[in-house]
């Protein structure tokens, strides 16, 4: 295979001085002998978006590595610098479990402290919603977490949080995006720290996030009563593995069973296929425990501890996994019928979710006369709302079908830590009712209205999967289908175009939220189909949701079956 000119003369240039010798010998090894992943690595920059950085670890510029890292970070210090001028600026830095993540933590700190600005960095791996917390805590600027969440073992991240401790959105996305790219070159970054401007942080901080996580309890009688209720909880290798237990002791809960294989930090995650709690092959360890100790809840969290899967026993008392969906719902019912069980509801509430998640979040609002936004798919837009409504409206609590779900607003972020908590307190609370979480669910859907959700992902890698994935978008808008598995579509929604389309009337009306590469189907029978590339991983996104109704819980299984044939019909014709 001939190796492009370009690739070639950019690869070159990482065989100067300026870089170091294993850096060197590692080009050198490509240029040689692998012309497919010096292409790969070096075809492009390694793009910083409108979140940060995320890519696969190795050398080049199309590559997770000291050097993009260093860059990266100059240009962010150059816009906060340019932002807060001579005011001091301080900036949070954490890491989770991942391969590199130390060295990529001491590059972040050494180019921030060279460029003047004060560093708090942990001093140990920690969860990615204490990075958000630390933030505000602190009174940074800025905050950093090293970590690609729950990609696989051979990626990292950077994930950058502004004052608010939620991560960047507009204008401050775009501005730290103009800096990042006028760094041409390591040469351009200040590698050199300053020890003085570098403070090292762990406990207090914790002691205090932990404080903020327990408030959050709504029912601490009822933990009083089934504070010996059994939980068998996993980290999966990452952040939680410390600060999860701890956090469910502070609630009340004293029966927590850990899995022991899965406690070990290791980014090279040796007991999963993927640190992913969406996966069900992540959560097998910890429901054999489960099985084996006789527990009725497992939660898992992923890497850096945002997100959180669980599973419950069925009526047979088998384990089954819920989907964020779901467990988003029963989170949110909770909390808001505790709200109002308490007279807690002032009439200024709401709740945020994303355009992907489940409707019946939406439901479950309404009925409580409880005001909900829908949002673009990243947190990061539940966290603009709070910040947005902070002093006129009150925040409950929100969730994304991605597993990411947050009560109360000391966070910014998705938070595992604090949703370990309140599933196992809706648990609890469930158990006084003389109901498993199973139990409670279905009895939601009889209430609010039967949801059936389902997520495809197809991935595509490389050069050559960024634009495919690019060609079916632009498939989708270039040959919208009337009607899908012989239902019709009513509305198409293409949020890259900022417009909803009504086929029923021949209408269009303007969507007010920012623009973004996703399109919507709305069907007649009220299910709604998304499809969108990830923002994080090579993979484009096909999400169901299909709407049924059920009139007891006796008809559950077979409202289930019905449903499954529905959406595999759905699925064929899209050929997922």
């Amino acid at each position: 295979m001939e190796i492009e000119a370009r690739v070639k003369e950019r690869a070159t240039q990482w065989l100067s001085s300026g870089f170091d010798k294993e850096t060197r010998d590692r080009v050198s090894y490509l240029i040689e002998n692998d012309p497919k992943e010096l292409s790969e690595s070096f075809y492009r920059d390694l793009e910083f978006g409108t979140g940060g950085l995320r890519g696969i670890m190795g050398v080049g510029t199309n590559r997770m590595n000291h050097y993009t890292v260093g860059m990266a970070t100059q240009g962010l210090a150059n816009y906060l610098l340019k932002q807060y001028g001579n005011s001091e600026i301080k900036i949070a830095v954490a890491y989770d479990c991942r391969n590199n993540n130390t060295v990529f933590a001491e590059t972040v700190a050494s180019v921030m402290s060279a460029n003047g600005i004060r560093v708090f960095l942990f001093d140990d791996l920690r969860p990615t919603p204490e990075l958000s917390f630390a933030i505000r805590y602190l009174g940074c600027q800025s905050g950093i977490v090293i970590t690609a969440s729950h990609n696989p073992k051979e990626y990292n991240g950077y994930k950058v949080y502004w004052e608010d401790g939620g991560q960047i959105i507009a204008p401050h996305d775009k501005g730290i995006i103009e800096e990042v790219r006028k760094i041409s070159g390591p040469s351009e970054v200040m590698f050199e720290k300053r020890d003085e401007l570098i403070t090292m942080i762990g406990q207090v901080v914790d002691a205090a996030y932990i404080e903020s996580v327990k408030s959050l309890s709504l029912s601490p009688e009822i933990i009083a009563r089934y504070c010996d209720m059994t939980i068998v909880y996993t980290p999966i290798h990452g952040t939680g593995v410390h600060l999860a237990p701890l956090a469910l002791k502070a609630f009340g809960f004293t029966n927590i069973i850990g899995v022991e294989e899965q406690n070990v930090i290791s980014g090279n995650f040796p007991t999963v296929h993927s640190p992913n709690p969406e996966e069900p092959a992540a959560l097998d360890l910890a429901i054999r425990k489960a099985m084996a100790c006789g527990a009725s809840l497992v939660m898992a969290t992923d890497p850096d501890a945002d997100r959180v899967g669980i599973a419950v026993r069925n009526k047979d008392n088998e384990f089954v996994l819920l989907n964020g969906n779901q467990a988003a719902s029963l989170l949110i019912y909770y909390v808001t019928r505790l709200w109002k069980e308490k007279g807690k509801l002032k009439g200024n509430e709401f709740i945020v979710k994303t355009i992907v998640t489940t409707e019946l979040l939406a439901r479950i609002a309404e009925k409580s006369g409880i005001k909900y936004y829908d949002v673009l798919t990243g947190f990061k837009y539940i966290a603009d709302i709070i910040e947005r409504m902070k002093g006129k409206e009150v925040f409950i609590a929100g969730g994304e079908e991605s597993y990411g779900y947050l009560v109360g607003d000391a966070v910014r972020d998705k938070d595992a830590i604090g949703a370990c908590c309140m599933i196992a307190e809706t648990a609890a609370w469930a158990s006084s009712h003389g109901k498993s979480l199973y139990d409670l669910l279905q009895e939601i859907y009889v209430e609010f209205g039967y949801f059936k959700e389902s997520l495809v992902s197809l991935t595509r890698k490389g050069r050559e999967g960024v634009e495919e994935i690019a060609a079916m978008m632009e498939s989708f808008r270039k040959r919208t289908p009337t009607h899908i598995a012989g239902i019709k579509i009513n509305v198409v929604k293409d949020y890259q175009a900022s417009v909803s389309y009504n086929i029923e009337t021949n209408t269009q009306s303007t969507i007010d939220l920012p623009t973004s590469d996703v399109i919507q189907f709305f069907l007649e029978d009220g299910s709604k189909i998304t499809v969108r590339p990830s923002g994080t991983e090579p993979k484009i996104k096909f999400y169901f949701g299909l709407k049924g109704t059920l009139r007891s819980v006796n008809d559950f299984e077979a409202l289930e079956k019905e449903m499954d044939l529905k959406l595999n019909k759905i699925k064929s014709f899209l050929n997922l």
